[in-house]
């Protein structure tokens, strides 16, 4: 509505507030490419603190433009000696309250010896850090590691309680792919597909109830989108059918439905880059009738590096953009779209040069030793701190093939038999074509529990010939 980051239209809504005028806006993942928003709330008196983990706004002369704010903590600013460069925005806003902290400890503010803790935080750190979808370094790690095992141990914020509850969910088990494909979907589909003030109340709820209620809305929100998702993506794939006839797909892609609903793109992105491996955008029309995209790329092509010789070589075609390496988004007049994706082609091919862009599949090689079939095994497996950059192992064996039939949307549920003679449970997500009798496929495991049962489950990736 107010378009990302700190705009003056946003600063103009807290001006407003009726509880009263603010003195300090503070950002938290956004905030150091909002010149402008910046600069309209300096005029008006405001301070203004930027915590950000994303890259500068470039200026006319290629070098990096930092907004006019108070005070900026950003690790990717330049002269930023923090080593952890891909922490998330929730890790800066923690660790900006560690050293305010700090601070005020060293100014005597905590003489009768009370002071915050901050480890009470840890969940919801670990939770963002993980859904942010940054490369988990050492740091990040650490990070989510701590939170998991507050979570584990009962010690959660009631927001993310009832969301475990209603994502049915056990905290006692709980790792990084929950909070990827359970409890980050929810709070993220309200801002999606309506406010997403709803998903931070329910973050911050204190009380159980009212945090359960804020949940189950949550929940109820993010299956509206799955069933907008699948909308789109079959309106996707009809016009890639029509624009690739010969099922060839260029270097990149664009694509536009008047249908397509903005708070969506980037998921669609997501989809069609896995299953083309080609850096994809997606736009809806905005309310102000620009069309406004989500991209998502592959290894070798750094998107928003692709959207700076964009708007280099066409200075007048994109109204706003910016992201990182795997994600970006950009603003552009409707009229502009073919335009867009021819100039989107020329610089991916530049920056991908002579290397081709095919899908390499990085594995683990096969599982050998049966024991590590077992629910015991892979539960120690699944505990781990997995995530984007430090991937959970996947594993290549050639099954056979004993049962396979479509459940759900469109999902392949299947008996296979492991070289090693054991029956396993599979289930390949968005799959709908069936497999031969012999298949050679890249998996990961997970413990599945139903009525109470656990049990062993392949998660096939894909196959390979």
């Amino acid at each position: 509505m107010h378009g990302y980051g700190l705009t003056p239209a946003i600063v103009d809504l807290a001006l407003a507030d009726p509880a009263g005028r603010p003195q300090l806006l503070l950002t938290v993942d956004n905030g150091i490419a909002s010149i402008e928003g910046v600069a309209h709330a300096r005029a008006r008196g405001l301070q203004v603190v930027v915590t950000d983990h994303h890259l500068c706004a470039l200026g006319p002369d290629g070098q990096p433009q930092l907004p006019a704010a108070d005070a900026i903590v950003n690790p990717n600013q330049p002269g930023c000696g923090f080593e952890s460069k891909c922490i998330a925005g929730v890790g800066v806003a923690f660790y900006l309250l560690l050293a305010l902290r700090s601070l005020l400890r060293e100014q005597g503010a905590f003489a009768d010896g009370a002071q915050p803790k901050l480890d009470g935080l840890l969940d919801l750190v670990a939770l963002g850090t993980v859904a942010d979808v940054v490369r988990l370094d050492a740091n990040n790690r650490r990070l989510v590691a701590q939170g998991l095992k507050r979570i584990r141990a009962g010690q959660m914020q009631p927001g993310l309680r009832a969301l475990f509850q209603v994502a049915g969910r056990e905290p006692a088990r709980a790792g990084t792919q929950d909070f990827g494909f359970a409890l980050g979907p929810r709070v993220n589909a309200a801002g999606r597909l309506t406010d997403m003030r709803l998903g931070i109340e329910c973050l911050r709820a204190d009380e159980p109830q009212r945090a359960l209620e804020l949940a189950q809305q949550l929940d109820t929100i993010n299956r509206e989108r799955r069933a907008v998702e699948g909308e789109m993506r079959e309106r996707a794939d009809a016009l890639l059918a029509r624009a690739l006839p010969s099922g060839e797909a260029p270097l990149a892609l664009a694509l536009f439905d008047e249908d397509f609903h903005e708070g969506v793109v980037g998921i669609l992105a997501g989809r069609v880059k896995d299953a083309l491996h080609r850096p994809t955008f997606v736009f809806a029309r905005g309310t102000d009738g620009r069309l406004k995209g989500s991209g998502r790329s592959v290894p070798g092509v750094h998107l928003r590096d692709a959207l700076d010789l964009v708007a280099k070589r066409e200075p007048d075609l994109l109204a706003r953009f910016g992201g990182h390496a795997m994600a970006a988004g950009c603003q552009l007049a409707v009229d502009d779209l073919t335009r867009f994706a021819a100039a989107l082609q020329a610089a991916v091919a530049q920056l991908a040069g002579e290397q081709p862009l095919q899908r390499q599949l990085r594995h683990d090689g096969a599982l050998q030793d049966a024991d590590a079939l077992s629910v015991d095994a892979v539960a120690e497996l699944e505990a781990q701190v997995w995530g984007q950059g430090f991937e959970p192992p996947l594993f290549l064996d050639r099954f056979t093939v004993r049962d396979q039939r479509l459940v759900g949307s469109g999902h392949l549920k299947l008996r296979l038999q492991h070289p090693s003679g054991a029956l396993l449970d599979g289930i390949w997500f968005r799959r709908s074509e069936t497999l031969p009798e012999q298949a050679q496929l890249a998996y990961r495991l997970q413990v599945d529990s139903y009525n109470g049962r656990q049990r062993v489950q392949v998660l096939v990736e894909c196959d390979s010939p």
